[in-house]
């Protein structure tokens, strides 16, 4: 087995199973009960050529909040499962996304610390019926989860649904280069992440 992981969680208020290869070509089968959800994270595996499975369950009678924040949760740990001991892995990645108006920066460390740093300058509202800070739930979810620190920025943006669409595709390449194999060791002076 290469570097993928398989991750099921359960709760009260979501099911979800997630299937990784992070040397994989950009396949996807994801199936959630939330449209928008589905679309980024189709976005994602075609963007970071990683192969994708999902299939999620929730409590969107509630709202979408569970779903898509457990989505991130499970990504998150699905990454650090595949990831394993982070051998020769850069580390590092970063990417900036243009969407028409919209422009995303994101960059991220596999450091072992799991930190968010996120900024949007405000932007809320629908992408139909999407709450647009959902996706900060979703980065928050991954970034703990894989124990990374992730900053996204929005640089410029006024259409929710292309400035949420610049964001996936630009965590999707940024994904992709920091797992990219570059060398045999553990990339640390401490030798460790």
């Amino acid at each position: 087995m290469g570097r993928e992981a398989e991750v099921h969680r359960k709760t009260r208020e979501t099911d979800i199973k997630l299937y990784v290869n992070l040397d994989g070509s950009g396949n996807y089968e994801v199936d959630t009960p939330v449209g928008f959800l589905t679309h980024m994270l189709e976005s994602f595996a075609r963007h970071g050529r990683f192969d994708l499975r999902v299939k999620a369950e929730g409590d969107i009678h509630v709202s979408h909040h569970h779903t898509v924040e457990d989505c991130g949760i499970v990504l998150g740990q699905a990454f650090s499962k595949a990831l394993g001991d982070k051998k020769g892995i850069r580390r590092y990645g970063h990417a900036v996304v243009p969407m028409d108006e919209a422009l995303v920066l994101s960059a991220i460390d596999f450091s072992g610390r799991g930190l968010l740093f996120y900024e949007d300058s405000g932007l809320r509202g629908k992408i139909t019926d999407f709450d647009f800070e959902l996706i900060w739930e979703f980065f928050k979810g991954f970034a703990l989860e894989s124990r990374s620190t992730l900053h996204i920025r929005v640089l410029e943006g006024k259409i929710l649904h292309h400035v949420a669409e610049a964001a996936f595709k630009s965590f999707a390449l940024t994904l992709r280069e920091a797992v990219s194999i570059v060398g045999g060791d553990v990339p640390s002076t401490k030798g460790t992440l």
